[in-house]
Formats: C-alpha cells, structure tokens, sequence
C-alpha cells in the first residue's frame, strides 16, 4: 500500500483523472440497473443515475472516512500535517469523484439546474488537489469527508423523491435520520474545521484561502439546512399566498429539494 501511495503522490493530477475515469465507468454500469418507470415518466432519468453514483461515492468515502479517524485518532486533531497511505488515497478517490460529477453536469447540459453543486464542486476540488499537491491538509481532507455518511441519506432522500415516495415508510423513517447525521456529520464537521482555521489561523499555510472556503459551503450547507427542515417537517410553509388568495411554488430556491 504504502509503495502504491507512493507512486500516486508523485503523480497526483493524474491520480485523480485515473479515479475520475473509474467513477465514469460506474456511472456506465448503473445505467444498466432498471430505472423506476415514474422516474423515466418525469423525465428525471439523469437526475437518478447521477445520484446513484453519488450514493456509491458517499458509502464508500463516508466510511472510509470514518475508519480512517478511529484507527489513527491524530486525524482529527493535527488536520494541518498528519496523514496516513490509506488517508491521502481517500482524498485521491473522492477528489476524482467530485471532478467526474462536475464533468458530468457541465457535459449533460445541467450546468444551470445544478450551478450551486458546481459551486461546491469547485470549492472542494481546489482545497482538495492543494492537499494532494503539498501533502498539507490531507487530515482536514478526511475530516471533511465526514459529512458523506450524511450524505447517504440525503441521496436517499432526494430518490425516493424522485420514485414520488414521500408517503412512504421509508422516507419517513429517512427524513429524521437525516436531519440527525445533517447534525452530527455535516453541520459538526464544518463547525469543527472552521473553528480550526480560525483557532490556527497565524501559523497555517494559506489559511485564508481555507478560511474563505469553508465560509462559503458554511453558507450554503446552512442555507439548505434551513430549506429541508422547511420542506420535511414545515411543508406548508413553503407556499406563498398571492394578492388574489391564490398559491404560488414557483418561487426560485437556493438549492434542489
């Protein structure tokens, strides 16, 4: 393991095109995987495939995180220069992942439904390439990989969304495991990594620039926060009434529900 570490530290970007490529090719594999048919109706194909392989990412790298913190705990408090073999090829993984799912939004013509996940995207695969690149920060990569197990049933959410199974016992059941693991995974995991930066900020490489960074997904993992507690627990919140008694849902949202 360590040798083949080796080897990808030395080559880095194309680490992450080679893991980009292979998240392509499941990407090419779960199109395979029966579709259900109110999806294929609403024409939300892309949308389920492209989550689908979301979810396979979050599984994975969530857990992996995870795994990572509890086999060697320094993780989690020197996220400036502490890193393992197996934490620098996590960030290698995910990273290629998070380039795949842009290329994909960009090449499939989502680009303006999905520009706040481009935000995103952006945000993490320039700090995440900078850790690969200077073997700074891998730790903090880890940690913040944390709010993948989140992420799970997030995804599971937005499917059975998509499969019109909001009545279900299911989602039921999802919607208040994920506002916990929103808590304890997502919204901790960034509190935790900015109070870092801020607590270290003298003495950290280019601290601004992490600084910034986490600032603006602190937004927006807020922002949509605030909208899934409105839109799961508050749905009639949601409508707006109009002059003349009437309702109106088609007011513009910050990110997708």
């Amino acid at each position: 393991m360590d040798a083949l570490v080796s080897v990808l530290k030395s080559h880095p970007g194309s680490t992450v095109l080679v893991f980009a490529l292979v998240f392509r090719l499941i990407h090419r594999l779960l199109q395979r995987l029966p579709v259900p048919k109110v999806v294929k109706q609403d024409d939300h194909t892309w949308k389920w495939r492209n989550l689908s392989v979301s979810m396979v990412h979050s599984l994975l790298t969530g857990t992996w995180a995870v795994t990572c913190v509890m086999v060697w705990p320094e993780t989690l408090t020197n996220l400036h220069s502490y890193y393992t073999s197996l934490s620098y090829l996590l960030v290698c993984v995910s990273t290629g992942y998070f380039v795949q799912d842009a290329g994909d939004i960009i090449l499939t013509g989502h680009t303006r439904a999905s520009w706040e996940f481009l935000i995103h995207h952006s945000l993490v695969i320039s700090c995440f390439m900078y850790s690969l690149y200077t073997k700074l920060y891998v730790g903090g990569a880890v940690i913040a990989l944390f709010v993948e197990v989140n992420s799970v049933t997030l995804h599971l959410r937005l499917l059975l969304k998509l499969a019109n199974a909001q009545s279900s016992p299911m989602y039921q059941i999802n919607k208040y495991i994920n506002i916990f693991t929103y808590i304890t995974f997502r919204l901790s995991t960034q509190f935790y990594l900015t109070w870092y930066i801020v607590h270290n900020y003298t003495w950290l490489d280019n601290g601004s620039f992490f600084l910034a960074s986490m600032m603006g997904m602190n937004i927006m993992i807020l922002i949509y926060f605030y909208r899934l507690l409105r839109a799961d627990f508050f749905p009639q919140s949601w409508r707006s009434v109009r002059p003349n008694g009437t309702h109106n849902n088609n007011s513009k949202r910050f990110l997708t529900d």
